[in-house]
């Protein structure tokens, strides 16, 4: 569990440069994103091959942790692979491929994770796209959401007018709730979530 005196926000989804640029205006709101490709700092062994899926995450959180203000927003999500890897699984007909991608990834990001290469954030907030047929399926919104109800949000609809005044009423409404199971309890918990059906009805960790 993390213990910096900042709340940490990480902000997905359709996340535009103005929207970050409004939200770092704010006196009490700083944003932290992680370096260049090149400038990793995880070890020379990662920074020589490709840089991990959950890898910009991770730095991002480490730039966070560096930062005093009240309330620090997060560009760069440790379970950005994994979320992408999960919602492909369900929005195309990948078959056997597909899974073998979502568990591929779970696999690299909990051994980050239990090498404490990152924490997750205190909150996610999701800015979602404008889509007249609904939501595709999200990790954040679907099994990350149904295990902690009040650590994920939905912040509202990317590129609406006013979205970064919303955001910050949006931070200032937060409810404090259990801290989150271990990562490995919340892939398990994506892995028997149905993306078709409701939230609540979802079956969860005790």
């Amino acid at each position: 569990m993390r213990r910096e005196s900042s709340t940490v926000v990480a902000l997905v989804g359709e996340v535009s440069d103005g929207l970050l640029a409004g939200l770092g205006r704010s006196g009490n709101v700083s944003v932290a994103r992680a370096p260049a490709a090149g400038a990793s700092q995880l070890g020379a062994e990662e920074t020589a091959a490709a840089r991990p899926g959950w890898e910009a995450g991770a730095l991002a959180m480490r730039e966070a942790a560096r930062r005093s203000s009240t309330y620090v927003i997060v560009a760069d999500d440790p379970l950005a692979d994994l979320a992408a890897a999960w919602q492909a699984m369900w929005t195309v007909p990948g078959g056997p491929e597909g899974a073998a991608r979502f568990e591929q990834s779970a696999v690299e990001t909990l051994a980050a994770w239990r090498d404490k290469r990152f924490e997750l954030p205190d909150y996610y907030l999701v800015m979602a796209a404008a889509q007249p047929d609904g939501t595709s399926p999200d990790l954040y919104l679907g099994p990350l959401r149904a295990v902690r109800p009040r650590r994920v949000a939905l912040a509202g609809i990317a590129d609406n007018p006013g979205q970064a005044a919303r955001l910050l009423d949006t931070l200032r409404s937060l409810e404090h709730g259990p801290w989150w199971p271990p990562l490995d309890e919340l892939i398990e918990a994506a892995r028997r979530f149905y993306a078709g059906g409701l939230t609540e009805t979802q079956p969860v960790p005790a």
